[in-house]
């Protein structure tokens, strides 16, 4: 049982060594240049780079043996069941949780309300992007059960981005293309782009390599649209508390 779950543990190790590395060397760089951080501090960082380093091991780990797997089974028999329309629904749950579980998101909408002084809550933000998740696995499963091509979706979808960038403030506009990069973590590639390819690899007349992936794309584009959208909601929301201002005094 421990062969299984440690099996690739080293390609994982040397994975994660390597992404965190160049970090590395930008901050001793920078520390010896610029920084002169105290030893305490510099302790302090060092202890969070150990670990990150066993966290995200252990986490990448987890991923790729157990929700990668895991999402391929489901999607396999997920396709396999008679009535097919409600892989929509079903994708749309599972696009929502799954994005509960990406530690950017988490990170992304701390930074929002943080910085934002808490005018954009890190709930709303977080409802906001699993919403729009939850809508591209919907259209992914749509895609694949009527075979619809890929770019039915995307050139309409980055139009519509076009227009609502002009609608919605400077702010928002920086956060929805932040959002579309984070939304597309771990759990999402692997676990729910695991149960797409499933579903196609089951799914007569589908192919798996052709109609299984893309999904990551919508998956970049959704929370874009669904925090634009936010943004022109909190526009209009400032405009009528300034009018009513106006009109009390």
């Amino acid at each position: 049982m421990n062969i299984i779950i440690f099996q690739g543990f080293g390609e994982v190790l040397l994975e994660v060594a390597m992404a965190l590395l160049p970090l590395l060397i930008f901050f001793l760089v920078f520390q010896f240049m610029f920084l002169k951080l105290e030893k305490e501090k510099l302790l302090n960082i060092a202890k969070g780079m150990i670990l990150s380093f066993c966290g995200l091991t252990l986490f990448l780990q987890g991923v790729h043996v157990g929700f990668f797997p895991a999402g391929e089974i489901m999607g396999e028999n997920l396709g396999k069941m008679s009535s097919n329309w409600l892989l929509i629904p079903i994708g749309f749950v599972l696009g929502f949780v799954a994005t509960f579980a990406e530690p950017a998101v988490r990170i992304l909408n701390e930074q929002v309300e943080k910085v934002s002084g808490g005018y954009i809550s890190e709930k709303v933000m977080l409802y906001t992007l699993s919403i729009g998740v939850g809508i591209s696995i919907a259209l992914s499963m749509l895609r694949i059960l009527i075979g619809f091509p890929l770019w039915y979706f995307i050139i309409p979808g980055y139009m519509i981005v076009i227009f609502m960038t002009f609608l919605s403030s400077n702010r928002f506009t920086s956060i929805a293309f932040d959002s579309g990069g984070v939304a597309t973590g771990p759990m999402t590639v692997t676990f729910i782009l695991a149960i797409a390819v499933g579903v196609a690899s089951v799914t007569e007349g589908r192919d798996p390599l052709m109609d299984g992936f893309g999904m990551i794309a919508l998956v970049a584009l959704t929370p874009i649209l669904s925090v634009l959208i936010l943004g022109v909601m909190y526009e209009k929301k400032g405009g009528k508390k300034e009018n009513v201002s106006k009109s009390e005094s």
